[in-house]
């Protein structure tokens, strides 16, 4: 979806652009920066590895309810996350080995991966349903259902929606596959920074190809 460069479009084009940055910054701060954060504050205050971990990878959970209950809907992408949280922390609850944690925070990215991937013959892929939240928060509730529709009533529209789907699960599948390297060799008190910046370097290289590629294509709203 293109727009005409218009002295009346361009401060749209500005608010929409800054109401998109606002909901990424939030997804960083709630989903990366609190529970890294969480961890060493807990292991500092003298909670050991095993808990610190397992507490600070639950505080994201607010965030997850809070944007299901705004939204009044369920989105596919908080319940997923939900489930992969639950299933890990039952996990860590049988091995209490904070490397054994470690490593499944990296088998949790692998999995987004691999179910990312296997949304690419569905009618719903990944890239279609992460990007309707970024989308309603530029254009709107109902600009974000005419953006679906596109994939309906435009071939084109499709083809580059899958392909976007396809290198965001190689991109989680790789970064898990270093996650786990990561995971087994450095020291159990570092892991949670550097993987950490890893994730932040990765996801701003994938960020940046993304806005490359809709920009290039006329997929940006």
């Amino acid at each position: 979806m293109s727009e005409t460069s218009t002295p009346t479009a361009e401060p749209a084009q500005k608010q929409k652009t800054a109401r998109a940055r606002r909901h990424l910054i939030r997804s960083l701060v709630f989903e990366l920066g609190i529970p890294v954060g969480g961890y060493y504050l807990l292991h500092g205050l003298g909670l050991g590895q095993w808990a610190a971990l397992t507490i600070s990878s639950l505080l994201v959970l607010p965030w997850l309810l809070y944007g299901m209950i705004r939204n009044r809907r369920v989105e596919l992408m908080p319940v997923f996350a939900l489930v992969l949280m639950t299933v890990g922390a039952l996990m860590s609850l049988v091995t209490g080995s904070p490397r054994t944690l470690l490593i499944r925070d990296s088998w949790l990215i692998g999995v987004l991966g691999v179910w990312v991937l296997g949304t690419l013959p569905t009618r719903r892929p990944f890239m279609l349903t992460a990007s309707r939240s970024v989308v309603a928060a530029k254009i709107g509730e109902d600009g974000a259902q005419e953006w679906l529709r596109n994939w309906d009533r435009d071939p084109a529209f499709r083809r580059h929606i899958r392909l976007l789907t396809a290198f965001w699960g190689c991109g989680f599948t790789v970064d898990a596959g270093v996650r786990v390297v990561l995971a087994c060799t450095l020291p159990v008190d570092s892991v949670p920074l550097v993987s950490t910046l890893q994730w932040l370097v990765v996801l701003g290289g994938m960020l940046g190809y993304h806005n490359w590629y809709v920009t290039r294509h006329g997929l940006k709203v």
